[in-house]
């Protein structure tokens, strides 16, 4: 079977980053929050618990202006899971109903932890860093289980970070990603730009005359 991790380090190059969508004007406010909500929809009753607590961990750490590591996704993935600690995974790992495999390298881990790291640079507009580090948390597939989860949380942990509220999150998290897809890349790019700028502008609709005359 095709090594969707490779395949992806490989296309993960080829898409410009810094060029695909325009700096966001920060702050982004928010009338409700978008991943709460996705959250409430068609989840477990404890696997929904267990995902909010995660996030509640989520918005304290970023407002924290921590960076991303591996300790913090590995912290994020055991809440969700509900289990003491999560580890890297030690062998090659499958999703889509064994259709994907993610290959397991000598150099996986540190390459994980070197892509974790580049999400904090700033020459890159914010919605592009949030969606290359949301693929790369689903390719590298770096734990045995919640990877998908995981990306959403990190996803939003760096918008949070960033001073960006979404009010909407589901149909970012709902579409089927594909590790050979630059343009489907940049395109995840361009929703999360998308989605936050129509955020902001339904909380200035939705605020008081005074903010609309002084929008942040």
């Amino acid at each position: 079977m095709p090594d969707q991790l490779t395949t992806w380090q490989r296309v993960r190059e080829q898409v410009p980053w810094r060029d695909v969508v325009p700096h966001l004007q920060t702050p982004v406010h928010a009338v409700r929050d978008g991943f709460a909500a996705h959250a409430m929809i068609g989840e477990h009753q404890r696997r929904q618990s267990l995902l909010l607590a995660a996030y509640d961990d989520v918005r304290c750490t970023a407002a924290t202006g921590a960076g991303l590591t591996p300790d913090l996704t590995a912290r994020w993935n055991a809440m969700l899971r509900g289990i003491p600690a999560a580890g890297f995974r030690r062998g090659p790992a499958f999703a889509k109903n064994g259709r994907d495999r993610y290959g397991l390298h000598t150099d996986t881990r540190q390459r994980y932890e070197s892509c974790l790291s580049q999400a904090a640079d700033p020459t890159i507009p914010v919605a592009a860093r949030t969606a290359r580090t949301y693929l790369d948390v689903a390719f590298f597939h770096p734990y045995v289980d919640g990877n998908a989860r995981l990306a959403g949380l990190v996803m939003h942990f760096m918008l949070l970070r960033a001073g960006v509220e979404l009010d909407e999150a589901h149909p970012i998290l709902t579409t089927v990603r594909r590790a050979d897809d630059p343009d489907g890349a940049a395109g995840l790019a361009r929703l999360v730009h998308g989605i936050a700028a129509a955020t902001h502008r339904r909380w200035l609709r939705s605020a008081t005359p005074d903010r609309q005359a002084h929008p942040p």
